[in-house]
């Protein structure tokens, strides 16, 4: 789902998502061609907006249009919440790309993967990875790793529409994602 055309961003967009996202965005202070912003507290609209109007070709951020999504598929599977909660979350994030007051990032950077703890890791590295397997990315959670892995993005397909995988995440089951599409997987 494109978000239109005036809140579509022109920048290359990364969000930052694991361990130490603060001290690694100040990191990127003197990087050329890249503007690192710290959004995590913002509104998704008003973090769409500064990401519409960054002139950076590359945009590093905080702010995980997924966090809610995520939250609550990590908190289904936990047997901490309904799977009505993740129906509501999806509805409401997919009603936010529609209207353009959330843009899905072309990458997701996954510092510090080894020390996310058990569910967490099986969403970002398992159903988020699964639907844009190069759009998610871990590496170490060290400016110098991070350096590296932005000079070395690699190119692939966008990621699907939100829509066509968003309302069926449910069944990204944790430690089973991805196996149904391999052979020889059980």
């Amino acid at each position: 789902m494109a978000p239109p055309a005036d809140s579509a961003p022109r920048s290359t967009v990364v969000a930052l998502v694991g361990a130490d996202s603060d001290a690694l965005l100040s990191g990127l202070a003197d990087v050329p061609a890249l503007a690192a912003l710290s959004l995590r507290e913002s509104d998704p609209a008003l973090a769409t907006r500064m990401l519409a109007a960054a002139s950076s070709p590359y945009v590093v951020h905080d702010a995980d249009p997924l966090e809610h999504v995520a939250a609550a598929w990590v908190e289904l599977y936990e047997e901490r919440a309904t799977l009505g909660t993740l129906e509501i979350e999806v509805e409401t994030l997919l009603a936010l790309f529609a209207a353009g007051d959330a843009v899905m990032p072309d990458y997701y950077v996954v510092t510090g993967p080894e020390v996310i703890e058990g569910t967490w890791r099986h969403w970002w590295l398992g159903a988020l990875a699964h639907h844009a397997p190069n759009r998610v990315l871990p590496v170490e959670a060290s400016t110098a790793a991070l350096r590296a892995r932005l000079r070395s993005l690699p190119t692939s397909r966008p990621w699907p529409d939100p829509a066509s995988w968003l309302t069926r995440v449910q069944f990204d089951i944790p430690d089973r994602v991805g196996l149904r599409d391999q052979r020889g997987a059980a």
